[in-house]
């Protein structure tokens, strides 16, 4: 069996309700979902109004690799270690999406002894929030749809529908399809695709909305397609608005769930950091905050994704001001990075590790462009070489990175004080943090400035498609919003094969989408898309069930 499964399965969990008491939520508020997850009543919120903010820490990482980095099992373990030198702590994570967990990435829960519980539910179907974002999104879709059906009183141009159904899977075959076909009773046939849950715009208002009405409204200023003479058409020209929030009514309340040592965890809501932007939701941060000294939070993927759309679109969005950053790192990766095979990272090699060490340093600038203060997190694996490890060590104190080691997989939140103790006293140092750009610049100002300040660009070219979109945008005064850009997570440039930190590449942008409700631009960069499609090999190949009811196979 699966490590972390195993210890999962092994662990004592307590009663929902003791977990609320610990973190500060009366019973009141509380909607167990058996006796281990909980939604929270937004209601909360007017009770705890006039409580100041705890600190916020955000954790990311380098660029991911095969070998693995180990960010949510970081946060949380870091969580856990906050609270084993006495501070009150809570975390606050993305919900996993099924693609991934029965895909290749696997689950999202941390690992080893460094873990949220229930697991297994929390990797599955958890509290049906994924399932009420795919309802949302497929009803306004088939609203929109019927729309044309039925007379198209709106205008719209068959052929310029914008709005996408979505599934919480990778499947290939939905990236290309034709709807309506055969019969016209079927409605119009056209071209049409799907997109991943996680990468909706339903996906990314639930995570920036400030409550249920706020996610009514923002839904409502959505684009689903446009006129045969080129206006805009919304959620609220087709009335959907009002039956989507019906959809998401429990769906806004964040999650209550526990790591394996007892620490309180908000999870709630999930977007991918790659093709969307890689936070929980703001209702969940916003509520840590309220309850905890301490929170602790990721974003997916790079500091180029994650970090970047946290610290330029998130906070932004939500007036959230962090006070550290974690950038977590494993010798495993940086020798990948520093071209070692993924076969042959067994074999001591702290030279390869160095050399790709330049990408954790191209993080680490990123960061500091920011104005925050930084640690390095090495998260430690079992056959890293002490020779290895001090090198890195070494390496970041050499150019003057603060460094601790982790090790919350193998021992939990005692594996991770050293951490913990770097991150509070970093949370006291003062900071000049700001987003990196002003959202009133153009729409080419921003993304040359997250090209070259957050990648490491020296250009970016537009295909005709991107630039006419560009002016249709300015014609409409969506320009003003933030950037959300989707790029692969596997190179700092937008060609995944690019390891380590290149540098004199062009990004290229083939597309750009507005999401009104979310409040950003999309931009579509390499060949990055927006439904994943499974391995040869699935991961869902080697789970089941055995004839005790437990799950095996699940990661």
């Amino acid at each position: 069996m699966n490590e972390d499964l195993r210890i999962a399965q092994e662990a004592d969990l307590e009663d929902i309700y003791t977990i609320a008491e610990k973190a500060g939520i009366d019973r009141k508020y509380v909607e167990p979902y058996g006796n281990d997850k909980a939604k929270i009543d937004s209601s909360i919120f007017n009770a705890l109004k006039d409580k100041k903010d705890g600190k916020l820490i955000l954790v990311t990482a380098i660029t991911p690799t095969k070998a693995g980095e180990g960010k949510s099992t970081t946060t949380i373990g870091l969580a856990d270690g906050l609270r084993k030198i006495g501070k009150k702590s809570m975390a606050a994570l993305r919900e996993p999406s099924l693609g991934p967990v029965f895909g290749l990435k696997g689950g999202a829960a941390g690992g080893g002894y460094a873990q949220v519980v229930p697991m297994e539910s929390i990797n599955l179907h958890f509290t049906g929030d994924m399932h009420a974002i795919t309802t949302a999104d497929n009803l306004i879709a088939a609203m929109l749809d019927n729309s044309i059906y039925q007379g198209n009183p709106l205008n719209i141009d068959p052929e310029k529908v914008v709005w996408k159904r979505c599934m919480d899977m990778n499947d290939r075959t939905l990236r290309s399809i034709t709807i309506a076909q055969d019969k016209k009773t079927n409605g119009v046939e056209r071209k049409d695709h799907f997109v991943i849950t996680v990468a909706c715009e339903v996906m990314a208002i639930l995570c920036l909305s400030k409550d249920l009405k706020d996610f009514e409204n923002r839904i409502a200023r959505c684009i689903v397609a446009y006129t045969y003479d080129g206006q805009p058409v919304t959620v609220k020209d087709i009335h959907a608005a009002g039956a989507a929030a019906v959809v998401m009514k429990d769906a806004l309340k964040p999650n209550l769930v526990q790591t394996l040592e007892h620490t309180p965890v908000l999870v709630h809501g999930g977007p991918f950091a790659n093709i969307a932007h890689g936070c929980n939701s703001l209702i969940a941060t916003k509520l840590a905050l309220k309850l905890a000294d301490y929170t602790v939070t990721e974003a997916g993927f790079g500091a180029d994704l994650g970090a970047e759309k946290f610290l330029d679109i998130k906070c932004r969005v939500g007036d959230l001001h962090p006070n550290a950053v974690v950038i977590v790192a494993t010798v495993r990766a940086l020798k990948m990075h520093g071209g070692v095979d993924v076969d042959q990272l067994t074999e001591e090699n702290a030279d390869a590790m160095l050399a790709g060490a330049e990408n954790l340093q191209k993080h680490i600038e990123t960061i500091k462009a920011f104005g925050l203060p930084y640690i390095v997190a090495i998260n430690k694996f079992a056959k890293d070489t002490p020779a290895e490890v001090e090198a890195l060590l070494n390496w970041c104190r050499e150019n003057g990175h603060p460094a601790a080691l982790a090790d919350g997989w193998a021992r939990g939140g005692d594996g991770m004080t050293e951490l913990a103790e770097k991150v509070a006293d970093l949370c006291e140092q003062p900071d000049t943090y700001k987003p990196l750009y002003d959202v009133n610049c153009s729409i080419e100002e921003k993304i040359h400035t997250i090209a070259t300040v957050v990648y490491g660009a020296k250009d970016v070219e537009y295909s005709d498609e991107a630039r006419v979109k560009i002016e249709t945008y300015k014609k409409f005064g969506w320009d003003k919003v933030p950037v959300c850009v989707a790029k692969t997570q596997n190179s700092l440039s937008d060609d995944a094969r690019l390891k380590g930190r290149p540098r004199d590449f062009t990004i290229h942008v083939k597309d750009i989408s507005i999401s009104a409700g979310a409040g950003f631009i999309v931009v579509y960069t390499g060949n990055i898309l927006t439904m994943p499609g499974l391995p040869k090999v699935p991961a869902a190949d080697h789970m089941g069930i055995d004839d005790d009811g437990k799950i095996y196979g699940l990661f």
